[in-house]
């Protein structure tokens, strides 16, 4: 892995070809591409994380009709938002969501604060969406480094290494920060997030048609599948769990019970059936019950 950032020349014409190839075929229809307020970004952002756009748009579009400011969103009962988060996962980012919403209504008005450190500040806000949230909706100028653009900026410029790596993470940054320009941030900002979403892809990139093709690293050398590096995989330990299906019958209707689960964890604020370690802790329950 290099330790020295790619010449700036290189950087530029990334930059150039890059917004060139999305004033053509850049995605500028999008739901939250209407209006881009600071709010309506950071749900679209947050929502994006991990989950592609076909998947998000109904969503968003039905969580927007129903919280259509930060203010509607702190004071919604937070049953009514993991309702309508249900089906797009990663339950943890819906909770986050609001509890920012909420510190955003009680310490800011209602309204994201200036600059870059004061939005990384707020709950369940990183670097990467900070920036993404101030350049897309203010046009400030703030690299982003979310998954796709670290895969675009590693196969382009062709940057090895374990990606979960601080030194790795560093060189990233600074390879982002390059290719930032001062003008059209936004539209820049969208451009690379489309470029790695629609042609740069994990699997089967689409090099023949993508604008990096003529000085992308990657492409050059036939190690698309090697760049981005892999992950240093952790031992997953397993873990069991049972759990108690209670049913009642009355009056012709029947009914099941349910809890509502701790906040922390995977599946935390959802609601389940009682979840016990063993089937015998699960039968004393039910005696005690």
């Amino acid at each position: 892995m290099s330790e020295v950032a790619a010449p700036q020349s290189e950087a530029s014409r990334f930059t150039a070809e890059l917004l060139r190839w999305f004033d053509v075929h850049g995605r500028k229809n999008l739901p939250w591409q209407a209006n881009t307020t600071p709010y309506r970004v950071w749900v679209s952002e947050v929502m994006l994380q991990q989950t592609q756009v076909a998947t998000v748009i109904p969503y968003y579009l039905r969580f927007m009709e129903r919280f259509p400011t930060v203010q509607a969103l702190a004071a919604a009962p937070e049953d009514e938002v993991m309702h309508l988060w249900t089906g797009l996962g990663y339950y943890a980012r819906a909770r986050n969501l609001q509890a920012c919403a909420k510190v955003l209504v009680a310490e800011h008005g209602g309204e994201f604060p200036q600059g870059l450190e004061a939005v990384n500040a707020l709950p369940g806000i990183g670097r990467s969406t900070a920036g993404a949230i101030l350049a897309l909706s203010r046009g400030e100028r703030h690299p982003i480094l979310d998954g796709n653009v670290k895969r675009v900026l590693a196969r382009v410029f062709g940057i090895d290494g374990d990606p979960s790596s601080a030194a790795l993470t560093e060189r990233l940054w600074t390879q982002a920060d390059e290719c930032t320009p001062a003008d059209r941030v936004s539209a820049y900002t969208q451009a690379i997030m489309d470029l790695g979403a629609t042609l740069c892809m994990r699997s089967r990139p689409a090099c023949t048609v993508c604008p990096m093709n003529g000085f992308c690293v990657a492409a050059r050398e036939g190690r698309q599948a090697a760049l981005p590096g892999k992950k240093q995989r952790r031992e997953r330990k397993a873990r069991e769990a049972t759990l108690l299906i209670a049913e009642t019958v009355s009056g012709g209707s029947r009914a099941v019970l349910l809890e509502k689960r701790p906040a922390p964890g995977i599946w935390g604020g959802l609601w389940s059936p009682p979840q016990f370690e063993n089937e015998g802790e699960a039968r004393a329950w039910c005696r005690r019950e």
